[in-house]
């Protein structure tokens, strides 16, 4: 025993994962002094600038660029045939990329943390033994350990689907052509996402969704009005559907066999893509010898502070349960930063927003009317419909709507939802609203600059009924 303590080299602190939350504490805590090691298996930095946010919005951001010429006859510009080069798609995407590796890789050099290449697995309490990438191992030590390993797509349990080696956003965001009949399972974030934007790189699409109707965690005013939006670009949408068997292999030919209210239907296609979850990096990494708890879904078990149930043992993102979201990892280093230092800071203290980059794109902040009504919340609700905000006059862009949520016994704003142009940038506005706990009424009756989309905020507000008398 004591031969193996010896080989032990020992950290302050040791981060399994270099995920956002991840790198932001192992730079913080480098540059305040002390000894850190980033234990990671493949994309330095995590999967967000590597294979998940950046790239995606950057490929949507070219499927829009395309979208918009093909339709430049519209506002008066004459153009000639469109046609999509994937592969310079591919290629702007990868520049992308590698400048953010080469900024990461700095950005560890200069804070002074040490990056480890290689797969990392616990060997007992905070203590990681490490299969590096370029061979050999070492093992690692930590006074205080954070995990921060996130999650994979799931491929769900269907007859023939993991066979057909399908897409998942990782493969789809790497492809040098686009498909002639792409098959989307899953109409959720991810899903609708890359339909749309395939949709406008030329492929065919069908989206499948098991649910009633789309964006199945929003009102079902929002999945129908997203429904509408990507029916308007001629994208299949086959709504209620359990998927049977696939047949054939993703590339080449596919198959899929669904069962529906109307009977047993085959979608035909070329490539398939799977969106249809995700599952925690928590298998096989030895949590069990570090003391370490899940929870029923396999996330790590962790208390309002990120602490989980191993001492000196915190977790980070999404396989801490986090809300799946880069922005929520950011604030899971700043909780556990704090709570390092003897801080008190909670998860339970924070209001988290969200936006999907479709176009146009969704975003939403506080409570939905379904939350409200599931935990029994009295509110008072308005809508406006984009065509009524005085930009979209100038824009033409003019599909889905704002709503309100406020108090029905007083004027505080506890949710907003946005399907329109800018939603994620207006978003901020009514968050900035919720977080000072600002009367809607002082946000009705500011003055908002014309011409922008945010100046519907005005006339959404002003639809709100007044409070019941009492």
């Amino acid at each position: 025993m004591e031969k193996v303590m010896s080989q032990i080299e020992q950290f302050d602190k040791l981060i399994l994962g270099s995920g956002q939350g991840g790198k932001l504490l192992a730079w913080h805590l480098a540059r305040a002094g002390q000894r850190v090691a980033v234990v990671e298996r493949q994309w330095v930095g995590g999967s967000c600038p590597a294979v998940a946010c950046l790239p995606s919005k950057n490929e949507i951001w070219s499927a829009r660029v395309a979208h918009l010429t093909r339709h430049a006859a519209d506002f008066g510009v004459a153009t000639g045939d469109v046609a999509v080069d994937m592969a310079k798609v591919r290629a702007r995407k990868h520049g992308m990329v590698e400048r953010e590796a080469a900024f990461h890789v700095q950005a560890y050099a200069s804070s002074g943390a040490e990056l480890i290449m290689g797969v990392g697995r616990f060997v007992g309490p905070k203590t990681i033994e490490v299969q590096l990438n370029d061979g050999g191992a070492r093992t690692l030590g930590g006074n205080q350990v954070v995990v921060n390993v996130g999650t994979h797509a799931a491929i769900p349990d269907v007859p023939g689907l993991r066979a057909a080696n399908p897409l998942t956003h990782i493969g789809a965001l790497d492809l040098e052509r686009a498909p002639a009949h792409l098959i989307v399972l899953g109409g959720g974030y991810i899903g609708v996402e890359m339909a749309q934007a395939y949709r406008r790189f030329g492929s065919r699409v069908t989206l499948i969704e098991r649910g009633a109707r789309l964006m199945a965690r929003e009102d079902a005013d929002v999945g129908d009005e997203m429904l509408r939006i990507v029916r308007a670009e001629e994208i299949d949408v086959v709504l209620d559907a359990q998927t049977i068997r696939v047949e054939g292999h993703s590339g080449t030919q596919i198959r899929v066999v669904v069962r529906t209210p109307s009977g047993e239907e085959t979608v035909e296609g070329s490539d398939i893509l799977v969106a249809a979850g995700r599952i925690p990096n928590t298998a096989d990494i030895g949590l069990e010898q570090a003391g370490i708890e899940l929870d029923e879904r396999g996330y790590i078990r962790v208390n309002d502070r990120l602490q989980t149930s191993a001492r000196d043992v915190w977790a980070i993102g999404e396989v801490a349960g986090s809300p799946q979201f880069t922005h929520v990892s950011v604030d899971d280093f700043r909780i556990v930063r704090d709570n390092m230092a003897g801080g008190h800071r909670s998860t339970g203290e924070r209001l988290i927003p969200y936006t999907l980059f479709t176009d146009p794109p969704l975003a939403r902040v506080g409570l939905s009317e379904t939350d409200a009504r599931r935990e029994g919340i009295a509110v008072r609700v308005a809508t406006l419909p984009m065509s009524n905000v005085l930009r979209t006059e100038a824009t033409d862009e003019k599909q889905g709507f704002m709503k309100v949520l406020v108090g029905a016994d007083d004027d505080r704003i506890l949710g907003f939802t946005m399907i329109g142009s800018e939603a994620g940038e207006v978003l901020a506005s009514i968050q900035t609203a919720m977080i000072a706990q600002l009367p809607y009424p002082k946000l009705r009756d500011a003055v908002i600059s014309h011409l922008t989309v945010a100046e519907g905020l005005g006339p959404l507000l002003s639809r709100l009924p007044e409070r019941a008398a009492r």
